[in-house]
């Protein structure tokens, strides 16, 4: 099974949970030549959203969120696997991790329907180099 690991930084923002906030973000960030490796949202309570970026290149998206103001929160370490989309493809990512007794308090993922796929794994700050270790990168 061909798959690759690779550490991440993702960097985040809270706002108003109405329509249009992922939008007003992802048009800046293109406007401002940042590609993304992935972007989630979810719900924080009642009334907001986080907004969490993943960019190819942090050090461009530090320079351009410092020149247009906007305020994230980050970087953060985090880890992408991409590979084949293969029955049980994601099983020895996570057992190499419970073998390194790594817990993982967040991932999300998707195939994207031409057999590959993208994983996002999160584990704590004080987890990552022994989480990273374990899966070789």
């Amino acid at each position: 099974m061909a798959v690759r690991i690779r550490r991440v930084d993702y960097f985040y923002l809270n706002v108003k949970d109405q329509p249009g906030e992922a939008y007003k973000l992802l048009a800046l960030l293109a406007e401002r030549g940042i590609n993304l490796l992935a972007f989630t949202a979810v719900p924080m309570g009642e009334q907001r959203t986080q907004l969490t970026i993943f960019p190819e290149d942090p050090q461009h998206l530090a320079t351009e969120a410092r020149n247009t103001g906007l305020a994230l929160d980050g970087p953060h370490p985090a880890l992408l696997v991409q590979g084949d989309d293969e029955l049980g493809a994601l099983a020895d990512v996570h057992r190499r991790l419970y073998e390194a007794n790594v817990n993982v308090y967040a991932a999300s993922g998707v195939a994207d329907g031409k057999r590959g796929f993208g994983y996002l794994i999160y584990v704590r700050p004080d987890d990552f180099e022994r989480a990273a270790q374990a899966l070789d990168v």
